[in-house]
């Protein structure tokens, strides 16, 4: 029987950053590179691909500062992982799960399997316990997570503040990412911690960690693309900015408007014409109306 190639015994895509694919990258001495389109969404993913960025961490596309309903981000949430998937095909989607989902073992593992088929290729459950964590894994749920500030907490409730600074707290968050790696996190993010106590606790758990606003480089590095293109009100001390992309949108937005409204847009070769004899039909279709 002729071989037949179109036919596929899985969905899964071989060519994606797995967290296997991740770890590779530590066990080889090679950086990861993480973003986090926020609000910028899917067109600033498919960049980061064509780019070679490794991992796209994002909340739901339409999530609110100012508040936060279940039902708001379950509505949403998979449309807006399938939505990434539209416009990347193998970057590593670490999709930043509601906290209530994972607010028990039996809702984790349902939410976290649904959105793996949706397309993500891990979980990050933002200060979930271990209890929780080693049922997520011990369903098959891939889970790419964070220690250090719990920015998604701190920012709303006790202001977003520097940990570890004292040789017990470093400690105890050297700890807390190795329950996490025990518990069967496939790697981790580290978050506001000092840059010796980043380095010690990338070099001392065997998962990839990645730093976000925690100095050293780790395994890698994670910016926000907010930070990454000059976006924020105030630069953070943490941030690099590599283009300013509100001017550049503003100059284009302008420039175009501008020439809407003294009618240099559109020019004739932004158009075209009816056949001539259509033309006249037309015409004497309108004039006798």
């Amino acid at each position: 029987m002729e071989e037949q190639k179109n036919i596929k015994m899985s969905t899964a895509s071989k060519s994606r950053k797995s967290l296997a694919f991740l770890q590779k990258k530590k066990d080889n001495g090679e950086k990861i590179v993480q973003m986090c389109p926020a609000e910028l969404g899917p067109v600033f993913g498919m960049a980061a691909e064509l780019a070679d960025c490794d991992i796209l961490r994002t909340p739901s596309i339409l999530s609110l500062r100012s508040s936060a309903r279940l039902e708001d981000e379950l509505l949403t949430g998979s449309l807006t992982i399938q939505k990434y998937r539209e416009y990347t095909s193998i970057i590593h989607i670490n999709w930043y799960m509601p906290a209530a989902t994972y607010a028990d073992k039996s809702l984790a593992v349902r939410w976290g399997a649904e959105w793996v088929f949706d397309g993500a290729d891990s979980m990050l459950p933002m200060g979930v316990t271990n209890d929780v964590l080693k049922f997520m894994s011990d369903n098959y749920v891939p889970t790419y997570g964070h220690i250090g500030a719990i920015s998604g907490w701190q920012t709303n409730a006790t202001g977003y503040k520097k940990v570890g600074r004292t040789a017990e707290d470093a400690f105890r968050i050297f700890k807390w990412g190795y329950e996490y790696q025990e518990n069967g996190m496939g790697g981790m993010t580290i978050e506001l911690t000092p840059m010796e106590v980043s380095e010690a606790i990338a070099k001392k758990l065997r998962v990839p960690v990645v730093s976000i606003a925690a100095g050293a480089p780790c395994d890698g590095s994670e910016m926000v693309d907010m930070d990454t293109f000059g976006m924020m009100p105030k630069p953070a001390s943490h941030a690099k900015t590599y283009a300013q992309l509100m001017p550049f949108l503003c100059q284009a937005y302008a420039a175009w408007a501008n020439d809407v409204r003294t009618g240099a847009y559109p020019e004739e070769k932004n158009g075209y014409h009816m056949d001539p004899e259509e033309l006249e039909k037309f015409n004497t279709m309108m004039d006798n109306f």
